[in-house]
C-alpha cells in the first residue's frame, strides 16, 4: 500500500469522510461526514464512549440507541473502503472483501454487546464490536485470498 493510499486509509479511519475530502471527492465527503455526526449524537455514541471508557459498561447499554447504532460499522467501513479506492488502491475487483466482513462481524459485536459475556466481562456496545474487528478483517482477507487462488 503506498503511502498516499495509506494516509486516506488513516485519515478516514480519523472520521468518515476525512479521506474522500483528500481525494478531492467533497460532497462525498461532506454526505460521510454528515451522515457520521447525525448516527454519532442519534445513537448517544460519544456518551456511550466516554462511559464506557470509564468503564460503566451497563450505563453505556443504556444510554446507547441500538438502532440508530447498528447504521455506523457500514458507514465506517464504507467510507474506509471508497477513500482507498479512490487513492487508487484495491485494483483486485474483491477488495472490498476485507471491509465487508469486518462491518458485518462489528454489527454482529454490536447486536451481542448488550447481553454477551466473555471471560467473566461485559464488554457492552464500544468494546465487543471493537473486538469483532479483528475476526472480520482476517476472515475478509481469507475468502479474498482463497477466491483469488480459484479465479
Amino acid at each position: 500500500m503506498s503511502k498516499n493510499i495509506f494516509e486516506k486509509l488513516i485519515w478516514s479511519i480519523a472520521l468518515p469522510g476525512f479521506g474522500q475530502y483528500l481525494n478531492g471527492k467533497y460532497f462525498k465527503g461532506t454526505v460521510f461526514l454528515v451522515l457520521e455526526f447525525l448516527i454519532n449524537i442519534q445513537s448517544n455514541f460519544n456518551q456511550v464512549i466516554l462511559m464506557s471508557f470509564h468503564g460503566e459498561i451497563s450505563d453505556a447499554i443504556k444510554h446507547t440507541n441500538y438502532q440508530w447504532l447498528m447504521f455506523y460499522p457500514c458507514l465506517y467501513f464504507f467510507s474506509m473502503w471508497d477513500a482507498v479506492k479512490d487513492a487508487g488502491g484495491g485494483k483486485d475487483p474483491i477488495s472490498f472483501l476485507p471491509y465487508v466482513f469486518t462491518a458485518f462481524f462489528v454489527t454482529v459485536g454490536l447486536i451481542f454487546s448488550s447481553n454477551l459475556v466473555i471471560f467473566g466481562v461485559l464488554l457492552g456496545p464500544v468494546w465487543l464490536p471493537m473486538l469483532f474487528v479483528f475476526p472480520g478483517v482476517a476472515f475478509g482477507i481469507t475468502i479474498k485470498k482463497i477466491i483469488n487462488n480459484i479465479l
